[in-house]
């Protein structure tokens, strides 16, 4: 998608980005991106909006389901690129997408009809945005779900403030300060998928959507085909064993003091982990790290709608004021993976930089 690509209506190139197909009374939506690992375009978000919204008022349509095409990913997130591209030709892409992506998710946490969203492969970013707000989450022994964005010099967005922010502990906090990806049995253990389902019965799952007999409740009728079909709960999820040091660690106030303590305190057999983890937020963003953390801090007190706001608010500065365009520079565009941060380093951080992105919420 290219920054001049800002007409309100849906192309035919974005339609076919994303595929409607309605079989026994259920709406099915596929991000058409596979080469990019279903990465969403502006387009992508106004097609899935526009569907969405007919679907909402048809009394044919009892339910809908969201996926990805192919196996790699369900939705990597958005199409960074362009939002780079955008912003360096001064065009006004960048900020429309993400008032209309948030729009979308919003939108999908509030549908009135319930939503499947199949999370199998790669769950990034704008992906879990769309993935948070649907009633019935499923992942897969391939799902990688993850909201990687401090590791392009970004915060979590797209309601991340939210959900991050209202999962047990501090393991929001871990997962939106460090962008580490986790898999089905986390997933499950984090609240941020209700369904385990092995990938091989992704085809039955299709067979018994398309011959579901259909009562008033539609949201029981699906919950009893996963239940045939998969399990809510997985085995020894590695966060589990790891809860007691993620919220010690991840609850001190700053970042300074979580990496310092991550290298000279050991909770309950956790130091090579945490040496890991410090190594890992060593090549960060550090600016990134420190709005994330107050980010999800703030999150914890606020709605859903108000979390949203603060995330939009903190976009309209970041591409000018934060890290993101070095991050994709180095990452997406030259390539030499070795972002300049500014400031480089965690000790330079100054807490009244990290103050002023709040400022007029």
């Amino acid at each position: 998608m290219t920054a001049q690509a800002q007409a309100p209506t849906t192309s035919e190139a974005d339609s076919a980005q994303v595929r409607a197909e309605v079989r026994n009374h259920i709406g099915h939506l596929i991000l058409n991106r596979p080469a990019g690992l279903n990465a969403l375009t502006l387009g992508m978000v106004r097609s899935l909006r526009e569907q969405l919204e007919a679907w909402a008022v048809d009394p044919a349509i009892h339910a809908v389901v969201l996926r990805g095409e192919g196996p790699k990913g369900f939705c990597a997130g958005g199409d960074i690129r362009s939002l780079y591209d955008s912003f360096k030709s001064g065009a006004t892409l960048h900020l429309d997408f993400f008032v209309e992506e948030y729009d979308l998710d919003l939108f999908i946490h509030h549908y009135r009809k319930p939503i499947v969203a199949l999370m199998d492969g790669f769950t990034l970013g704008g992906g879990m945005g769309l993935a948070q707000g649907a009633e019935l989450r499923v992942v897969t022994e391939r799902s990688r779900l993850a909201m990687p964005e401090v590791g392009i010099g970004y915060f979590p967005d797209v309601g991340g403030s939210y959900f991050l922010s209202r999962i047990p502990g501090e393991l929001g906090t871990y997962l939106g300060v460090t962008g580490v990806q986790i898999q089905a049995a986390d997933a499950l253990y984090c609240g941020l998928a209700d369904w385990y389902l092995d990938s091989t019965r992704l085809a039955e799952l299709d067979h018994d959507l398309d011959q579901l007999s259909w009562s008033a409740y539609p949201l029981k009728d699906l919950q009893g085909v996963l239940a045939r079909l998969g399990s809510q709960t997985l085995v020894n999820p590695p966060l589990a064993e790891l809860r007691p040091a993620i919220d010690h660690f991840f609850a001190l106030g700053d970042i300074a003091s979580i990496l310092e303590q991550l290298r000279s305190v050991t909770v309950a057999d956790s130091h090579a982990w945490a040496l890991k983890t410090a190594e890992l937020m060593d090549s960060r963003s550090p600016l990134a790290m420190a709005v994330t953390l107050e980010l999800l801090r703030r999150g914890r007190q606020l709605t859903l709608e108000d979390c949203f706001r603060m995330e939009l608010h903190l976009d309209r500065q970041w591409f000018e004021h934060g890290d993101l365009m070095e991050g994709v520079r180095a990452l997406l565009i030259d390539k030499d993976k070795q972002p300049r941060w500014n400031p480089a380093s965690v000790a330079d951080l100054d807490r009244q930089r990290v103050e002023q992105f709040f400022e007029g919420l």
